[in-house]
């Protein structure tokens, strides 16, 4: 696949680039809703920020970072995953239809409105005129953009590549999702979003981005494979599952340091989790993260964000660990240890789902 060599992070949590990552505490939600910490995005112009959409705010906040850090080298492609991205700015621009008879109409929320301004953006500020491409695939949208990446770094592995995801949480797009039931109906505070057991999760919002190419010297981790697949049928996930390990682990002989999930609190597919947990077997340890940073398309981007910091030495926090494997049952502090290869799933609204292999780059 590729190696990730730097990464940059806008989230419910303290997770900006330039500031001290801390997991350790949990910021918590408000109303059923966890909304991205936003930094003062240095780097943007002030005349230009003002104007921008939250979900290109946080893809070019976090992007500028990494572009610097390629020594000015322009990537070679910007690739960007959304489902949500523009949504807010096209009701915007939909109400101005009506509000103004079609007359005299505000261009920005227009060029705004659509989901690939984040990528636009970032090209724009960056003068790069090179690949440019956005993924909408909801939930999976994400990981097709990490497979678009892949292919890139396949054909060019010494070139840099930007891919993530970012979507926003637009205040019609809750209403939307709030009334098909993807949202907890009562109150709950996100330290508590897995005691429950109702159906619904918390809103998030965020934007993870990964400066990629397929060269292993000083990356921080490498995304060694990826499958995405649609099904409603735990079986079939848990084959899924089965024959992934059998692939890229040793035929089977192998296990991960770590089972990271996306579980969210939803009880309509908290089996399918309770399948792959099976799978992996008790020694494993098991981790979710998604109370610090709510559901939304593109979660998997933080994700993999989180998987890279923890095959990068970061402790595991404490919040996010739901069965302690049997090699670490006895001795808490072997969870601090770096992890050298995680496994990832994530399913969205029990439909799409995928599976990641984070790997040490040594």
């Amino acid at each position: 696949m590729f190696y990730i060599h730097q990464t940059a992070c806008i989230s419910p949590q303290q997770t900006f680039s330039g500031t001290e990552i801390d997991l350790s505490r949990e910021y918590e939600s408000a109303n059923n809703r966890m909304k991205a910490l936003e930094p003062a995005y240095p780097g943007i112009p002030d005349n230009i920020l003002r104007r921008m959409a939250k979900a290109v705010r946080m893809g070019v906040g976090t992007a500028l970072p990494l572009i610097r850090a390629t020594g000015g080298k322009l990537p070679e492609g910007i690739i960007i995953g959304t489902a949500n991205g523009g949504m807010e700015e096209s009701v915007k621009f939909l109400k101005q239809i009506v509000e103004y008879n079609e007359e005299m109409l505000t261009p920005g929320n227009f060029v705004q409105s659509i989901p690939n301004a984040i990528s636009s953006q970032i090209s724009l500020l960056s003068k790069n005129k090179n690949y440019n491409a956005t993924h909408v695939h909801r939930g999976l949208a994400f990981e097709h953009a990490a497979l678009d990446a892949a292919m890139q770094v396949n054909q060019h592995p010494g070139s840099w590549y930007l891919v993530g995801g970012v979507d926003e949480m637009a205040s019609f797009h809750y209403n939307l999702e709030y009334l098909k039931g993807s949202y907890k109906i009562e109150g709950i505070s996100n330290k508590r979003l897995y005691e429950t057991d109702t159906p619904g999760s918390l809103a998030g919002e965020g934007g993870a981005l990964f400066l990629v190419n397929g060269l292993k010297d000083q990356a921080l981790a490498r995304l060694q494979a990826l499958v995405t697949f649609h099904s409603e049928e735990e079986g079939a996930v848990t084959d899924r599952l089965r024959s992934f390990l059998e692939r890229h682990l040793a035929s089977g002989g192998s296990a991960p340091d770590l089972f990271l999930t996306g579980e969210n609190g939803d009880n309509r597919f908290s089996h399918f989790y309770a399948g792959c947990e099976a799978i992996v077997g008790s020694a494993i340890l098991v981790a979710r993260y998604k109370h610090v940073c709510g559901e939304y398309p593109t979660a998997s981007a933080f994700g993999l964000w989180l998987a890279c910091q923890l095959v990068g030495g970061m402790p595991l926090p404490g919040h996010m660990i739901k069965r302690a494997g049997a090699a670490v049952a006895a001795d808490k502090e072997a969870t601090k240890a770096p992890y050298k290869t995680i496994l990832f799933y994530n399913n969205y609204k029990g439909l799409q789902h995928s599976f990641m292999l984070v790997t040490s780059p040594l």
